[in-house]
Order: C-alpha cells, then sequence, then structure tokens
C-alpha cells in the first residue's frame, strides 16, 4: 500500500516541513523525511527559530564564534547557516524540478511588518548574504510589505509572502508578484524568479471556536481556503499570467500554511486531507507529518467551485463573522505574535552571548 506522503506528492502537491533544528540537519531526520516521507522543502519562523535555539546547547558554539556583535546580526548568521545546509539537503529536488521545488524560507525581521523601505533593504542583504538558490525570503503580506514584494521581486530575490489570511490579502500579494514580473519583463530582465504565497488556515477556526455553534467549527478555515484557492486558479488561467508564462515566468504557487491542527477533538490531519490542489505547497509541523504519514488519506482533489461554499460562509455572517474584516484582524495578531516570538528569540541570543562571552 502506498504511504499517504507519497500518494500526496502524487496527486501534484508539495509537502514541506514548517520546522528546523540543529538536530534534524545533524543527525539524519531531515534526509529521512525527504526520502521516506516526500518532504520537498521546509519554512522557518522566528517562533521556530526560538523554540530551537532555547531548546539546548546545539547553538552556543556558533554563538561564541560569532564574537561580540549585535543579537540580531549573530542570530540571522544561526539561521542563514541551518537553511544553507537544509537548502543543501533539498538541492537534488531543485534540480530535480528545475527550481519548482527544493526550497527553505527565511523570515525578516518581524519588527519591519509596517516599513516598506526597511523590508526591502534587510530581505535584499539577506538573499546576499546566504547566497543561496533555493532560498525564500518571507516578507509579510501587510500592507507595507504588499510594496516591498513588488519591488523585491523586481529585483530577482525569491518571496515567500507569508501572514496572508483572506481571499483579499491573497489577491493583493498576487498583484504584487506579477507588477514585479511585468517590471522585469519591461526592462528586459529574466523572468526566473520564484514565490509563494502563504495563506494560514488553523487560526481562522481557533478565532471563531467560541463564537459558533458545533456544527460550524472547524469550517471556516476551510470556507476561505476554498475562495481564495478559485482565485488563485483564475489568476494562473488570466492573460496577464500566462503572456509572462509565454516569457518565461512561473506560476507564484500557493501554499497553505499553518496546517497543525489546534481543536483537540478534531482530526489531526484534516488541514492535509482537505486541501490537496495541484500546483500548491501544504507545509506542516512535524507532528502533523507524522500523523499524516501514519495514518492519514490522500484520497481526494480540492473542488474548485464548491457548491456549499457560499452557503457556509453565509452561516457565518448570520452569526456576525464577515471574512474580510476579521482577516485584518488575524493578520495583525500573526504580525504581533511574530514581534513577541522575535523579542524572546533576540533576549535568548543575547542571553547566550552574555554566558559564553
Amino acid at each position: 500500500m502506498d504511504q499517504p506522503t507519497r500518494t500526496l506528492h502524487g496527486l501534484g502537491q508539495s509537502l514541506w516541513l514548517d520546522n528546523i533544528t540543529r538536530g534534524i540537519l545533524g543527525d539524519g531526520t531531515l534526509l529521512g523525511y525527504r526520502e521516506l516521507k516526500h518532504v520537498t522543502g521546509l519554512t522557518s519562523n522566528p517562533t521556530i527559530f526560538a523554540q530551537a535555539i532555547k531548546a539546548g546547547k546545539d547553538y552556543d558554539a556558533s554563538i561564541r564564534g560569532a564574537g561580540q556583535t549585535d543579537p540580531e546580526t549573530v542570530f540571522f548568521g544561526l539561521a542563514i547557516d541551518d537553511l544553507r545546509r537544509a537548502a543543501a539537503i533539498f538541492e537534488p529536488v531543485y534540480q530535480h524540478t528545475h527550481g519548482v521545488d527544493g526550497w527553505v524560507s527565511l523570515e525578516v525581521s518581524p519588527l519591519l511588518a509596517d516599513d516598506t523601505q526597511g523590508t526591502i533593504e534587510q530581505a535584499v542583504a539577506l538573499h546576499n548574504q546566504a547566497a543561496v538558490h533555493n532560498l525564500f525570503i518571507k516578507v509579510p503580506g501587510t500592507p507595507a510589505g504588499i510594496p516591498a514584494i513588488e519591488e523585491l521581486i523586481f529585483r530577482g530575490v525569491p518571496i515567500n509572502v507569508t501572514l496572508l489570511f483572506s481571499p483579499e490579502q491573497y489577491q493583493a500579494a498576487a498583484e504584487a508578484w506579477l507588477r514585479g514580473l511585468e517590471r522585469r519583463h519591461a526592462a528586459g530582465l529574466e523572468l526566473d524568479v520564484a514565490s509563494v504565497a502563504s495563506v494560514f488556515i488553523s487560526r481562522w477556526d481557533v478565532k471563531v471556536a467560541d463564537k459558533v455553534p458545533a456544527e460550524l467549527r472547524n469550517k471556516l478555515g476551510f470556507a476561505v481556503c476554498g475562495q481564495i484557492y478559485a482565485r488563485y486558479r483564475a489568476l494562473i488561467d488570466s492573460p496577464r499570467v500566462q503572456r509572462l508564462q509565454n516569457a518565461g515566468a512561473r506560476v507564484q504557487r500557493l501554499l497553505w500554511a499553518s496546517t497543525g491542527t489546534k481543536d483537540p477533538n478534531a482530526s489531526d490531519v484534516m488541514y492535509i486531507e482537505n486541501l490537496i490542489a495541484p500546483l500548491t505547497v501544504n507545509t506542516m509541523p512535524e507532528k502533523t507529518l507524522l500523523a499524516f504519514a501514519e495514518h492519514g488519506k490522500a484520497e481526494r482533489l480540492m473542488p474548485l467551485d464548491d457548491p456549499g461554499l457560499s452557503g457556509t460562509l453565509a452561516q457565518f455572517e448570520a452569526h456576525g463573522i464577515q471574512v474580510e474584516p476579521l482577516a485584518g484582524v488575524l493578520q495583525q495578531e500573526g504580525a504581533d505574535a511574530f514581534v513577541k516570538s522575535w523579542r524572546e528569540l533576540i533576549d535568548t541570543v543575547s542571553e547566550r552571548m552574555g554566558a559564553v562571552a
């Protein structure tokens, strides 16, 4: 019997790991996930790195070797070292898929979420410092992040747009990517600049869990994803995108993020089994990956036009829940949560620098 991760991959969806630690890089775990669980990429964020550095002494020698520079610079050095190693593990995937897959991701400082110019400058600097062709720089799809995404794509920096929650937020990010490519095309530059647009799912269901009756639990995330997937497919089919593809561009793939189930009474693999679609990515926590590999089912693709979608959304509206206004709240809360993790991360690096000085 085919294992679920293999079947998922065969249906045209990439499976990425939403985690990185020096342990899984060094002990063969990540390589094993690539070989045995069909994992073809990896994402990281400030929370993941904060947990990894806090968890043990794996980073102390590197911090000692970094000298007395500022903690943010030290952190980015550590992160880039880790992501270069991860990128090397996924390099065969990158080569085999001609750059469609095999990517790893590094986030700009969350403190820049409202700073367009600062985001552009740091993203370019990190891209140049890492000097790895299969590394995405993660930029939030906040109002200030949108113009940064356009400019960075124009400059040829591969971007993972993060913190997207709704159809409108997704559309804004996709159009920024498109404008960046159109500017490259007009300037006679190559159009082979990869990008993914990361839509966060589980936070929708957590946010409304106590505001809706039991029969609507864990349904809003899927309804929003259905709307976004329809927008994505319409975008791919649009003359605007196809003109660019004809000139050598590749599609900005849709990525499902925040796919670990938060409700203890719900299936631990529901955000994997119900969001299978070709030319998309699902990035999942390690616990979810292992659960899906063990007992998940990859049986059906997402419908393009789900007839029940509008009815489901109407039920939520009847309970006072409107998608776009709530998406703004979720995006701000997500940005705030990353800032909190970032401060903890920098404090942890700072403490370790003091301890090893």
